[in-house]
Formats: structure tokens, C-alpha cells, sequence
């Protein structure tokens, strides 16, 4: 199926690695031209590179999205350099494991910079050129909001409002023709997702644990897997589809649990 995403241009935060990455690759190949926004200019180079090698093209822009003012310089200099903004897909984020009982007001404030409000600030900032494009929004979020983990309630509290946001622009933007849509995480092999696996001490066990209670084929969402939604809900073929948010993560959320 043609997307009909040819030379669309698409921000990609944390599109570097991870899902992004993903992301960022499926853009590409289906002829979008992704910018990848994230601190490492070498990693974006680095995965830009493997888009080019693919058949694709893109580019990114260099930002701190924890500094408000470095998301702002980001957007406009994207929208300066190309004169237009076709979507956006708010992704950056890590798992930061700021808890209740051993967490700090600091630390807190600091998780819900690194993982919410960059997401608020991108979209205000590319909004008008959204508006023009009549673009869409992607924002990735995590079952933590919904099921909960232990332990990272800044995390946690962060997915709500990512949540919570995709509906709120969805009603807020409808005059415009934006649409803006959720893609829930569950379980998916990332660099990050590996570092938290790496931190137990029988890692193997952990890892099986895990993945024998995902009920569709009993293994990890691909982040590739993930990047195919997001590529249908940045495109005209998701011409009526707003304000959902879609669980891409093999039934692990809202199937019964006694499958597993």
C-alpha cells in the first residue's frame, strides 16, 4: 500500500535509536523525509547514514530536548530549512526509574522534562506549520500509565499525560484537520530496554519471564512493528482516525490473563 507520504517532511525525536530509529527508517523508505531530533549529532548522523544506504534520505537537527528553548530553536530551524512541517512524532524518552518511596522532587521534575514536556513543546512549536500542512501527530507512549510497573512513578505519570495530551490536541485541533493519535508500547527490544535487562542478575530468566506472558507468538513487539503504525497514522490512509490510542504490543495489556 502506498502511504502517500512521498516527501513529506516528519520530525523524529529520539529518532536516532530504539523505536525512533525505526521510525525514522520506515519513513524514509516509504519515501517521507524524516529529521531526527536528538542530542548526539554523531548518532543521528550515524543512523541517517543507514537510511541513506537503504534507498532513503533525511536529516536532523541537534537539540537538548530538555531545554525549552533548544525544542523551539529545533522546529524552526526544520521549518526555515524546508518551509514546511508535514508531522510530527514525539518519541524521545527513557524509563528512569524515579520511584515514590526512594524518589525525590528533583528527580521527578527532571523525568517528567525528559519524557512529557518536550512533547508539549514540539507540538507548539511546529503547530503552526502543522496547520498549514494539515499534518498529523504521533505521540509514543508506554502501558506503564495503564498497568503501572513499580518504581517509576515519574515515568508513569509522564505516559498519562502523553496520553492525556493526544486526546486533548485531538479536540483542540480538530478546526485544523489534525490528526493526533497515541501508539502504546508494551514490551519491545530497544538499546534501553536492554540496559534495564542487563541490570538483574539472572538476565536470561528476566527476559523469558517477560516474554512468556506476551500472548500473541510468546515474544517482543519489533520496534518495527511499531514504526509501521506510526507510518499509517502520519498518512492519508488514517484520513478519519484521531484521538485513539492504539496498543501495539501483541494483546499484553488488555487480553485475559489467563491465556498466559
Amino acid at each position: 500500500m502506498d502511504l502517500g507520504l512521498k516527501d513529506n517532511i516528519i520530525i523524529v525525536s529520539g529518532g536516532a535509536k530504539g523505536i525512533g530509529a525505526a521510525i525514522a527508517a520506515v519513513l524514509a523508505a516509504e519515501g517521507a523525509f524524516p529529521v531526527i531530533v536528538g542530542r548526539s549529532a554523531s548518532d543521528n548522523e550515524q543512523h541517517l547514514e543507514n537510511i541513506r544506504k537503504a534507498g532513503g534520505n533525511g536529516d536532523h537537527a541537534v537539540a537538548e530536548l530538555t531545554d525549552p528553548k533548544a525544542c523551539e530553536t529545533a522546529v524552526q530551524t526544520i521549518a526555515a530549512k524546508y518551509g514546511r512541517i508535514d508531522g510530527l512524532v514525539n518519541n524521545a524518552g527513557i524509563n528512569d526509574g524515579v520511584g515514590l518511596e526512594k524518589g525525590s522532587y528533583e528527580g521527578f521534575m527532571q523525568s517528567l522534562h525528559r519524557n512529557l514536556v518536550h512533547y508539549y513543546l514540539l507540538a507548539h512549536h511546529a503547530l503552526p506549520y502543522l496547520k498549514k500542512s494539515k499534518g498529523a501527530i504521533v505521540n509514543i507512549s508506554s502501558k506503564t500509565a495503564e498497568t503501572g510497573q513499580g518504581n517509576t512513578s515519574a515515568y508513569a505519570a509522564a505516559n498519562g499525560g502523553r496520553n492525556a495530551l493526544t486526546r486533548e490536541w485531538a479536540v483542540e485541533l480538530l478546526p485544523y484537520s489534525i490528526r493526533v493519535n497515541a501508539i502504546i508500547v508494551a514490551e519491545s527490544w530497544t538499546p534501553l530496554y536492554e540496559s534495564w535487562i542487563n541490570t538483574f542478575a539472572d538476565k536470561e530468566a528476566k527476559l523469558a519471564s517477560i516474554v512468556e506472558r506476551i500472548p500473541l507468538e510468546k515474544r517482543m513487539t519489533l520496534p518495527e512493528e511499531i514504526a509501521q503504525m506510526a507510518a499509517f497514522l502520519l498518512s492519508k490512509r488514517s484520513s478519519h482516525t484521531t484521538g485513539q490510542l492504539i496498543h501495539v504490543d501483541g494483546g499484553y495489556v488488555h487480553l485475559d490473563r489467563a491465556l498466559v
